[in-house]
């Protein structure tokens, strides 16, 4: 298992770790005026190795299929993991708007699957790249803002306004950026379809 891959799945992790932190950050004896900072380092650490391994994937002349799965695969279930665990707690995002990211990003993730089981790779797209620098950006963004708010310098239903817009702009660009990928690859996907449903039958 080459260290590249190692990266990606350590983000499969990262998730459900910073969901934990957020969620009983009282019970694991986590203040409110040290949790920002601790989410922020756990949100770094998953951008970081997102960098890492598609670099070293590269120097190393590693780039595999299954690297290609993996690595969006990855970087969703630790956004989603995040975007679940603002549902509650401080921020309460509505579910109904985080549901957007889940549903699109489970579309994506089936379609590329198999379309790699029928021998097809589908390249990202740029739509793609920009939807993830969007999504982390406004993760950034509310974690960020946590801090004045763990301080008593912002209001926290100022706070919850802010972090709705924010994820609500994140949301519509992420539902183009699916669109977008489905309508650039409807023919390697629409050839796969094909190829399922012939092998079924």
């Amino acid at each position: 298992m080459s260290i590249a891959l190692v990266l990606t799945l350590s983000r499969i992790f990262l998730g459900p770790i910073f969901l934990v932190v957020y969620l009983y950050s009282h019970d694991l004896g986590i203040s409110l005026v040290w949790l920002p900072y601790i989410l922020l380092i756990l949100a770094g650490i998953s951008e970081l190795s997102d960098v890492f391994d598609g670099a070293l994937a590269r120097k190393q002349n590693k780039v595999t299929d299954l690297g290609k799965l993996l690595d969006p695969m990855a970087d969703s279930i630790f956004r989603l993991s995040v975007l679940l665990a603002f549902t509650q707690g401080v921020i309460q995002l509505p579910l109904l708007l985080v549901s957007v990211f889940f549903y699109r990003d489970t579309i994506i993730s089936t379609l590329r699957t198999l379309c790699a089981l029928r021998g097809i790779a589908l390249a990202a797209r740029l739509s793609g790249k920009i939807k993830a620098v969007i999504q982390s950006a406004t993760v950034f963004f509310i974690l960020i803002l946590m801090i004045p708010y763990s301080w008593g310098y912002l209001d926290i239903k100022l706070l919850r306004v802010i972090s709705f817009y924010s994820v609500l702009v994140a949301g519509i660009y992420t539902l183009y950026s699916g669109t977008e990928y489905i309508i650039a690859n409807r023919k390697y996907i629409k050839k796969a379809v094909n190829l399922a449903y012939s092998a079924s039958t």
